[in-house]
């Protein structure tokens, strides 16, 4: 009885000493959903930038440039003379509000209030950032950002939609010179 014991325990271990087999992953096409992703980001932006092409089209009183920076912008209040703009790292005091492009306002002027901002070293609005720059004292200057360079896929958490396009318009109040 007592070999039984002995041959039953040197069996068992036996079969447990084999090396643990390692699990094979799932392997997914992650290529394939990356490029997915990307081509339907393309083709939001593409109608995105469409939507925007067309509300300046009909808009017939203003002429809209297009910047580099992928928002468009037009000058309501033009300083003329040889004013500075804003440089990086200089504080500016701006007043501004936030819409959309059917002229519904999330954030007033009111609202908002003055705001200080230093120019690059601060998390803002990313449009509004580029476009602060073009400005002199004194100038307002209405944005149209799309969302990809505004709030993008998650929106302000609160009056701001996801992928909603900016309407802004901004009024340059100081530049202080550091």
């Amino acid at each position: 009885m007592k070999n039984n014991v002995f041959l039953f325990l040197g069996f068992v271990l036996l079969l447990s000493c084999n090396e643990p087999e390692a699990r094979r992953p799932i392997t997914q096409n992650t290529t394939t959903i990356l490029s997915e992703t990307v081509e339907q980001k393309k083709r939001l932006i593409a109608l995105e930038d469409s939507m925007i092409e067309s509300y300046i089209a009909k808009d017939s009183i203003n002429s809209y440039q297009t910047s580099t920076n992928g928002f468009w912008y037009v000058y309501l209040k033009k300083n003329e003379n040889e004013a500075p703009t804003p440089n990086i790292g200089e504080e500016v005091e701006i007043e501004y509000d936030l819409g959309d492009l059917e002229g519904n306002l999330f954030y007033s002027k009111d609202e908002l209030g003055l705001k200080k901002y230093t120019i690059d070293k601060e998390d803002f609005i990313n449009g509004l950032q580029e476009g602060i720059k073009l400005m002199k004292i004194g100038e307002t200057i209405t944005f149209i950002i799309p969302s990809y360079r505004a709030y993008g896929l998650i929106g302000d958490g609160a009056k701001i939609g996801i992928n909603q396009t900016i309407k802004s318009t901004v009024t340059l109040v100081t530049i202080k010179q550091k």
